[in-house]
């Protein structure tokens, strides 16, 4: 069911849910947290979708935020409040509230948002294109216990990934970590068969990708050795080699779902190393809601060669 409202408030928004759930029948208890997704229009629909595929795992009240620019300065004055209250629609299996903000309510967003939140709940903040500079402190962020923001994004990633480093708080989190779970995985797997010790390190990707200069700190900090950066034709990570005594460990993935492992002295393997879709990165995020310690300690991490 789908009811449009204009001109409204954050009352009437949660009759139109009551009057959706009576409607279909979906009850609330179900639903595990309040994710807030807040974007543009430009990207509502493609982060919509990747919520609406994650509630299957995680039946969530999603709340998407959009912002509406004020066209002229005369319009900054002018409050608005528009809502689509979408139940049981879209494949969804939770709820699903767009909210449009005209004029002065966008610079308080936070308190539309609040008489919305489900109850004793854990609330996520997801920004799917640009990020405040200090999620933990942006109005929104602060209601939150888990904050994604994506490098991926924004126009210059590494500098937006310095800016992480001085701003983080517990409870923050970036896709481009989330995207190297894979590799990390793999990596730590091949480690367990060679059972030798890593000389040197290399990772191999497009220039200027967040999530190849992650990678490298976090090889620089669980082996203690120097991460050297080393740009390809791409697309993203191509491969990782680690330099042994007894030769080279090598992860390949030069295009494709499909990457090659190959260790000193044994034949080559195929490895599962496919580019996985947003919806399965926010869906990984939201299994969990503590601060993730690992993240933390890469940021801070700068030269890919161990703790500062």
């Amino acid at each position: 069911m789908k009811i449009d409202l204009t001109d409204t408030t954050s009352s009437e928004i949660n009759k139109a849910l009551v009057k959706g759930r009576r409607a279909v029948g979906t009850p609330a208890v179900g639903m595990v947290l309040t994710l807030v997704i807040v974007t543009d229009e430009e990207n509502a629909y493609d982060a919509l979708k990747a919520a609406n595929d994650a509630s299957r795992e995680h039946p969530s009240r999603t709340l998407v935020v959009i912002k509406r620019a004020a066209r002229f300065p005369r319009d900054r004055t002018k409050s608005r409040l528009d809502a689509e209250v979408r139940v049981g629609v879209d494949g969804c299996t939770g709820e699903t509230l767009v909210l449009r903000l005209h004029g002065e309510v966008s610079d308080h967003a936070d308190s539309v948002i609040v008489p919305l939140l489900l109850p004793d709940t854990p609330v996520v903040v997801w920004w799917p294109g640009d990020a405040p500079l200090d999620p933990a402190k942006d109005p929104l962020g602060a209601l939150a216990q888990r904050r994604i923001t994506d490098l991926y994004a924004v126009q210059n990633p590494l500098q937006a990934l310095e800016a992480r480093v001085h701003s983080y708080s517990p409870g923050d989190t970036d896709l481009a970590w989330t995207r190297l779970t894979p590799w990390r995985s793999a990596l730590a797997s091949a480690l367990d068969h060679a059972r030798t010790t890593v000389t040197s390190a290399a990772v191999e990707a497009e220039a200027d990708n967040p999530a190849a200069e992650l990678l490298a700190r976090w090889l620089g900090e669980r082996l203690r050795v120097r991460t050297e950066r080393v740009a390809s034709n791409g697309p993203v990570i191509t491969a990782v080699r680690l330099g042994t005594a007894d030769g080279e460990i090598v992860v390949e993935r030069p295009d494709g779902p499909l990457a090659t492992l190959s260790l000193p002295g044994q034949p080559s393997r195929t490895l599962a190393l496919q580019v996985r879709p947003t919806s399965e990165l926010i869906a990984e995020e939201l299994r969990r809601l503590d601060a993730d310690d690992m993240y933390a300690t890469i940021l801070r991490n700068r030269t890919g060669e161990g703790p500062n």
